[in-house]
């Protein structure tokens, strides 16, 4: 029976034992948690000129250089594919058959129009004409006088000097479908 009496007091002991380390190793994490607590609550401000002095230039340069050999390479290889190669990039608006007549129709009401405008301005050229020999008249008429020559006029012409709006016809580039 002793041997039951000192299994109960060394199991007893034991229990007594893992109690008081597992209080301390309550308070060991309590202890820690706080510390961290503590810790996070301080903020630290990162000191810029004691980084600045360890800040190598010669990899800035470098890196610098190889960032804008970067963006060069990659402009480039853009541009010549929006260049040469526009189909992978860009829709074939040729496909598209309602886009492809409008902007036909578009392109051939505009040269239209840009017909009727050389008409107009050609028809009120002798309009124009008209009207400032009439001002010249009745200004000529208010003097006395007998008519002054205009600035427009050049000695020995009869009439003002013609001026002339030219209007550039814009042709629409002719695109044809690549096979």
């Amino acid at each position: 029976m002793k041997r039951n009496g000192e299994l109960e007091l060394r199991e007893a002991g034991t229990c007594t034992a893992h109690r008081n380390l597992r209080g301390q190793m309550e308070k060991l994490v309590l202890v820690l948690l706080l510390a961290m607590a503590s810790s996070a609550r301080r903020s630290r401000e990162w000191d810029y000129r004691s980084e600045a002095k360890k800040v190598n230039m010669r990899g800035c340069a470098n890196l610098t250089n190889v960032l804008d050999n970067w963006k060069f390479a990659i402009t480039t290889q853009i541009k010549d594919m929006l260049l040469y190669d526009h189909q992978t990039v860009l829709p074939d608006y040729g496909r598209i058959h309602t886009l492809s007549e409008a902007l036909d129709d578009l392109y051939k009401e505009f040269n239209a129009l840009k017909e009727r405008l050389i008409e107009l301005t050609n028809k009120f050229e002798g309009v124009e004409l008209f009207v400032d020999e009439l001002k010249a008249a009745r200004h000529a008429t208010r003097i006395g006088e007998r008519r002054v020559q205009s600035t427009h006029e050049k000695p020995g012409n009869d009439g003002p000097r013609r001026t002339r709006v030219v209007v550039r016809k814009v042709k629409k580039p002719v695109s044809r479908p690549s096979t």
